[in-house]
């Protein structure tokens, strides 16, 4: 049995209908718990990306939080990747995923201050969670949302 997305999935031996609806009964409250999962979560649409929008958005919100936070990085670059929103390496250069774009105002600001605050922690200590709250107080909801590419 697989909950996505599009819905629940059973894949069975041949077994009777009522061993089937038997066993979705059973599984009832676990389906409707990971539904809810899932609709929470968020899926990126990766045909909808107007490239030259996203670099400039993102690059925008990248300038405003690394100077709210008085935090200064060596390079911005953009990639379409599948497992990761963003990174950031000792050498302070910041990517992020351009499909990052196609998601909400708050979940790019979260990414971003995430990013950034690896230039002071490059770890995810207490602290660095502190300090990433300091700027997006609801920043563990935020987290919650995102689903792996």
């Amino acid at each position: 049995m697989s909950v996505t997305k599009d819905g629940v999935t059973l894949k069975t031996p041949k077994v009777s209908d009522y061993y089937i609806n038997n066993l979705l009964k059973q599984k009832q409250k676990w389906i409707e718990k990971k539904l809810f999962e899932i609709q929470s979560r968020i899926y990126v649409d990766k045909n909808i990306l107007d490239e030259k929008k996203a670099k400039e958005f993102l690059a925008s919100r990248v300038e405003y939080f690394s100077k709210k936070m008085n935090l200064s990085f060596s390079e911005l670059k953009f990639r379409k990747m599948k497992r990761r929103w963003g990174s950031c390496d000792s050498k302070k250069r910041i990517t992020l995923n351009t499909y990052l774009y196609n998601t909400t105002k708050e979940q790019i600001d979260y990414v971003v201050v995430h990013e950034l605050a690896h230039l002071v922690h490059m770890n995810h200590s207490k602290e660095f969670h502190l300090l990433v709250n300091d700027y997006i107080p609801f920043a563990k909801s935020i987290q919650k949302q995102f689903y792996i590419l």
